[in-house]
């Protein structure tokens, strides 16, 4: 699982969870895979990207990235910021390990690479 991947999922289905975001990672195996660069693509997909916690993912998985506190319209057009959000959205991969909803604790293995979000019946809101 991509950490572009991780930024768009929500446990917010689950009874009683209001939000459900951002599902915390933990316990996780992360490989880097080389990606070719795709400036128009990083580029567009930023404004859909929850900074906050992609920062959050960042440090839950201990990566040697940092990142600014906040991400400012200028950063859009810096080559730089774009090519280490490039690397950080689609080169780390978390191959296992678990999400963990925020507001229950709920508990989501990722086994290969792929989160298991299925729910029981009686999780269901």
């Amino acid at each position: 699982m991509k950490l572009i991947t991780h930024n768009m999922l929500t446990s917010n289905i689950l009874k009683g969870v209001s939000k459900g975001f951002p599902l915390k990672i933990q316990n996780a195996k992360v490989e880097n895979v080389s990606v070719d660069y795709n400036k128009d693509f990083i580029s567009r997909i930023l404004q859909r990207i929850e900074y906050d916690a992609l920062r959050a993912a960042i440090k839950d998985l201990g990566l040697n990235e940092s990142l600014p506190e906040s991400m400012t319209d200028s950063m859009q057009d810096d080559e730089e910021f774009l090519k280490t959000m490039h690397r950080i959205l689609l080169e780390y991969e978390i191959e296992e390990g678990e999400l963990i909803c925020p507001e229950t604790g709920r508990s989501f293995p990722i086994s290969k690479g792929i989160p298991n979000m299925l729910l029981q019946e009686t999780e269901i809101s």
